[in-house]
């Protein structure tokens, strides 16, 4: 957790740095903006940025929607991702002459499609688990309402 946090630490200060420096050599909006994007090393720093807030905006989706997650989830997830992401390496390949930064926005959002995708499946299986020997405690407990109306009403006279 602390190591997370110093490399988005590091990051922003990095990105910070460099965008300043720009500004400070452009002076105007636009021109930095184009010096950004045909410095490699300053485009190296702002994908790092970006990779670290599509990370944390992972992590924060993964809360709203799933909460903790249990360690057999955690387990899981990390086994079928390292198989997605050689399969998608792998797929890069074919694909090399396109590769550009929509081509890694639209990988990364596969990806994070596939991963909530499986701790969706991990979820339903794990309810529908426990609710199967929940269900049939609750049909002993909970009587038959025909059986609890007949207790009820009055006999008829």
């Amino acid at each position: 957790m602390l190591c997370t946090a110093l490399v988005m630490a590091g990051s922003l200060a990095l990105t910070t740095a460099v965008v300043a420096h720009a500004y400070y050599l452009k002076h105007q909006f636009y021109p930095t903006v184009v010096y950004l994007t045909k410095s490699s090393p300053s485009m190296a720093v702002l994908y790092i940025q970006a990779f670290v807030l599509v990370f944390l905006l992972g992590k924060f989706m993964g809360k709203v929607f799933f909460g903790q997650l249990r360690a057999a989830e955690m387990e899981h997830l990390l086994e079928r991702s390292w198989y997605a992401v050689t399969e998608t390496c792998l797929a890069f390949t074919v694909f090399r002459d396109d590769f550009s930064p929509r081509f890694v926005a639209l990988f990364t959002l596969l990806l994070f499609l596939k991963c909530f995708h499986w701790l969706a499946e991990d979820r339903v299986d794990f309810v529908s688990v426990g609710s199967g020997e929940n269900s049939s405690k609750m049909a002993q407990k909970t009587p038959n309402p025909a059986q609890k109306s007949a207790r009820i009403s009055p006999e008829p006279a």
